[in-house]
């Protein structure tokens, strides 16, 4: 890996067969264990994502898995990609982190994200005894976040007398999230920095969203020069043809989501079976969806992501791996840090 690109985790916490995982009981317990494997590899962020009612992904309160995962660790940054603000207080959350940043001085992110981060049957459940929030809030939700955070709400807002506590030196580094563009201008005029998720939407995620981030930054006045962050899926083994098959797992469960399905993670060889039957135009959506992913060996995954940085003109990737095999899952990310 070329010296100017860091590389990050984010940690989607995907329900393995506890079989694969040994002492490890549950999907929380394999993010503190692959958290650890990857410490000492040179990873510079760990970031692990929020989801309900998911029967793929094990993450619904990302502040309990941050805590525990930067007690775990030792080098990397620690933080949220993302707290899904919409269900939230933004109080509670710069509550939460600040106190997160006190315990682990400079080691916390806080990624914020628009998305629910589930179905609406869990966003009704999350809300009640109210309505589910606007997503037209989402800005003021964010501003205030910030603000509170920082200390700098403005004068006459209803919450500027309020203390969150404990008094910290630095607070928790700031980012948004987005996969297509509708964040990016809101991230640059807010001042937070800029995590682009490619992983999501492969098509329709191009280098003019980092632009319109900076534009945004500098519209807004704001000095310095924004954090930009590209986040991939990736998936690397010894030859190209183990990681396509461990791939299988990731490129099924995004073909099954797209049609309305809600199963649990194939085996790389349970999707080999279902693509035997698969019709001509499924067989094309299944080789669009892989081709949008960084798959192959050391060599050509390293490849693959010099060509994105140089093209999103960042200098940070960060890589989801989604298996069905926890060990596969760790190997994959020890193959690409080395």
């Amino acid at each position: 890996m070329a010296a100017q690109i860091r590389l990050t985790v984010l940690d989607q916490s995907p329900i393995h067969p506890v079989e694969t995982a040994p002492g490890c009981a549950n999907a929380g317990q394999m993010s503190i264990a692959l958290a650890r494997a990857c410490d000492p590899l040179g990873y510079h962020r760990y970031w692990v994502a929020e989801h309900h009612n998911s029967p793929q992904f094990a993450g619904p309160s990302p502040e309990i898995l941050v805590a525990s995962i930067a007690s775990a660790t030792q080098h990397m940054r620690v933080g949220s990609g993302g707290v899904m603000l919409s269900h939230y207080s933004p109080y509670k959350v710069a509550e939460v982190f600040n106190m997160l940043a006190a315990l682990f001085p400079d080691r916390i992110d806080l990624g914020i994200g628009r998305a629910p981060g589930g179905d609406m049957l869990a966003s009704s459940a999350m809300a009640w005894p109210g309505p589910p929030l606007d997503p037209g809030q989402y800005p003021a939700q964010a501003a205030t976040l910030k603000g509170l955070l920082e200390g700098n709400l403005p004068a006459d807002h209803p919450w500027s007398a309020l203390h969150i506590s404990p008094t910290i030196d630095t607070p928790p580094q700031l980012w948004m999230l987005g996969s297509g563009g509708g964040s990016a201008a809101l991230a640059g005029q807010l001042g937070m920095n800029l995590a682009l998720a490619r992983f999501i939407s492969p098509d329709h995620c191009h280098p003019g969203i980092f632009e319109a981030h900076d534009q945004g930054w500098q519209d807004a006045g704001h000095t310095g020069k924004p954090k930009r962050m590209l986040a991939i899926a990736g998936f690397c083994a010894d030859t190209l043809e183990e990681a396509r098959l461990l791939a299988g797992t990731a490129v099924y469960r995004k073909m099954m989501m797209q049609a309305g399905g809600q199963d649990g993670l194939l085996s790389p060889e349970a999707v080999q079976d279902q693509r035997k039957r698969f019709s001509p135009s499924e067989e094309a959506t299944y080789r669009h969806i892989e081709s949008g992913y960084t798959i192959g060996t050391p060599a050509q995954c390293r490849d693959d992501i010099e060509t994105l940085a140089t093209a999103f003109g960042t200098d940070e990737i960060a890589v989801v791996t989604v298996t069905h095999d926890f060990g596969a899952r760790v190997k994959s990310y020890e193959l690409l840090a080395a």
